[in-house]
């Protein structure tokens, strides 16, 4: 059977970014490329998932939001991963995040976890 192609980019700027949360999510150390997110900011938000805590060894995580504007940005890892680590990482966040597709300073689009309506307002 052939492995799954590496072919969705995921913008991460925070808990996906550590080992211990990719072999969980990912089953797999996941390489990545340094890139950066114009027109977002982070702010930080209360997780109660206990999974999500324990794994993360926080319960403080930073959410994107978008301000539009070019001053901010956020500096970040592209993760090459498959469909199917897309849909793990989509069951690793919580329901502050939203997966939304984004437009890198570097051109390419990739997949990212953004604040859910209401969410760091």
């Amino acid at each position: 059977m052939a492995e799954a192609s590496a072919d969705q980019a995921l913008f991460t700027y925070g808990t996906l970014q550590l080992p211990e949360v990719q072999l969980d999510t990912f089953g797999r150390l996941v390489e990545g490329e340094d890139d950066v997110l114009p027109g977002y900011t982070t702010v930080d938000v209360d997780v109660d998932d206990p999974r999500v805590v324990k794994l993360s060894g926080s319960a403080v995580h930073s959410v994107l939001r978008r301000t539009g504007s070019a001053r901010d940005k956020v500096v970040g890892t592209v993760l090459w991963v498959t469909e199917d680590e897309l849909d793990a990482a989509d069951e690793y966040e919580v329901a502050v995040y939203r997966r939304v597709e984004v437009t890198l300073a570097s051109g390419r689009t990739a997949w990212v976890y953004a604040a859910a309506a209401g969410v760091g307002a």
